[in-house]
């Protein structure tokens, strides 16, 4: 997920590079010597190391700024990615007792006065807040590139104080997030093992091999005496306790089968 936000803030990162410079007011140049328009960026890249470019057609360049609609939309893609990201740690580490407790996340404070044990999803939240944020700038740059005319883009200090802000602020978040957060948390593997055991759901992998109103029968009983759907399977010998294992696993459990997989190559052809 983040690898694919990485290579499209670098694109549209490497986009930036294409300016304007040399085509004065409008790009045509007008009242620029042959010799800065040669030299400008030359000089400008070897006291920078920026490796500007020129834009082919100064004039198109100057009059529109969809390449700072395109990276700001890259970064804008990241937040909302990152903020997704930070609700499923806040649902998944939700707890200890009315939750689903299947992560620990660090403690970074004192924790609940009203909650004893609770540990409060602060870093998620503060890159929730960033995000939001970022969004928000997103739809200021998006406002100032369309409110130009013709070669005049009289929005763009805006558009650049939102780029870097948004820059600044998810370079910070993602620091703290990695740091504070994703490094120290944890896995509770006996609650998900639990979970998995007692789930309804992930007993629809015995209907191939039980049938569908063995298998809801099965299910049903297991609501009702809250028992788990291995256990039940092994005190009834329905399946061999290797498969049942194989099935219940987590590679059974999250992983396509070969022949499921197969049969749905047969259906594409």
């Amino acid at each position: 997920l983040f690898k694919r936000d990485l290579t499209r803030v670098r694109q549209a990162g490497e986009h930036l590079r294409i300016v304007n410079l040399g085509g004065t007011a409008i790009g045509t140049g007008i009242n620029a010597t042959h010799t800065c328009q040669q030299q400008i960026l030359v000089k400008l890249n070897q006291n920078t190391d920026l490796d500007l470019v020129a834009a082919p057609d100064l004039i198109d360049a100057t009059q529109n700024c969809d390449l700072f609609v395109e990276f700001s939309a890259a970064m804008k893609t990241l937040a909302v990615d990152l903020s997704k990201f930070s609700n499923d740690l806040r649902l998944l580490a939700s707890g200890p007792q009315a939750g689903f407790g299947e992560l620990n996340l660090p403690a970074q404070q004192a924790g609940s006065s009203i909650m004893p044990g609770k540990i409060n999803p602060v870093i998620p939240e503060v890159v929730n807040q960033v995000a939001f944020e970022v969004i928000g700038h997103d739809t200021t740059v998006t406002m100032a590139a369309e409110a130009g005319q013709l070669e005049l883009n009289a929005f763009e200090p805006i558009m650049l104080r939102a780029l870097l802000a948004s820059e600044q602020h998810l370079q910070q978040a993602l620091t703290t997030l990695v740091d504070h957060c994703v490094r120290q948390l944890t896995v509770n593997r006996q609650r998900c093992a639990d979970q998995v055991a007692h789930s309804a759901i992930t007993a629809t992998v015995l209907a191939p091999y039980l049938g569908y109103e063995t298998t809801t029968a099965l299910i049903k009983e297991a609501l009702t005496t809250n028992q788990a759907i291995p256990e039940l399977l092994h005190r009834r010998r329905l399946l061999s306790d290797d498969l049942v294992e194989q099935l219940f696993s987590p590679a059974g459990l999250t992983q396509p089968r070969p022949e499921v997989i197969e049969q749905l190559r047969a259906v594409a052809k």
